[in-house]
């Protein structure tokens, strides 16, 4: 089984397409729940649909109550952008990006690991370039994804002698909706699409009996 967070738009819908032609049990998940029965709609093998909003204990605490066992991998896409000058920033779209990106990835990662830890479970965390260089008008967004790889390399530590693997991806900038209500434009034009990117992150987390890459980022030209 391999859960997808995020799976209504961008990289997680993409990811989603490529693995459902594999035939492989999938459960995907977002926010939007429209949105995400548009995306298993449009997939050639049936897959399973849950809503959530992971910044909800409740909600991730209910997602991995329905899986039948643990599963072989979860790709954790979900969360979103908000961009513009700091002194510009809307307090409220502040706390809502926290809880998009930091909130959601602390109480995934801290169920998963209650539940599984002793299991062979791939957990793949998608951050952004963001979370590896500060950027300008971007501070917040660095703010959060630089929290999300602290947590993500110190609970890496808790996990030392346990078979759960926490992989961390970096991705640049890609051509999707997310920009759309990041408020700041940019020209996509030059980026790296979602399905491109699916691509080369599901060639990267291929791995083998005594190996696997634990660190992807995946650059734009």
């Amino acid at each position: 089984m391999i859960v997808i967070t995020g799976a209504s738009s961008g990289l997680g819908a993409a990811l989603a397409h490529l693995y459902s032609t594999e035939g492989k049990p999938l459960l995907i998940t977002g926010r939007n729940a429209q949105r995400l029965e548009n995306v298993a709609a449009n997939m050639p093998e049936k897959v399973q649909v849950k809503q959530a909003d992971l910044g909800k204990v409740t909600d991730v605490e209910a997602l991995l109550d329905s899986l039948e066992c643990a599963p072989d991998t979860v790709i954790h896409c979900a969360g979103s952008g908000y961009f513009g000058p700091i002194e510009q920033q809307d307090p409220e779209a502040i706390s809502q990006l926290i809880q998009n990106n930091v909130t959601s990835t602390i109480f995934l990662l801290r169920e998963l690991v209650k539940r599984y830890r002793n299991h062979k479970v791939n957990v793949v965390v998608v951050m952004s370039t963001a979370a590896q260089a500060a950027k300008a008008e971007e501070s917040t967004y660095c703010a959060a994804k630089w929290a999300v790889r602290g947590l993500v390399e110190s609970v890496r530590l808790e996990l030392k002698g346990y078979p759960m693997n926490l992989i961390a991806v970096y991705p640049g900038g890609m051509a999707t909706d997310f920009w759309k209500t990041s408020g700041k434009e940019f020209d996509t034009s030059s980026f790296m699409t979602a399905e491109e990117a699916a691509h080369m992150l599901r060639q990267a987390l291929v791995a083998t009996e005594h190996g696997f890459v634990s660190d992807i980022t995946i650059n734009r030209h």
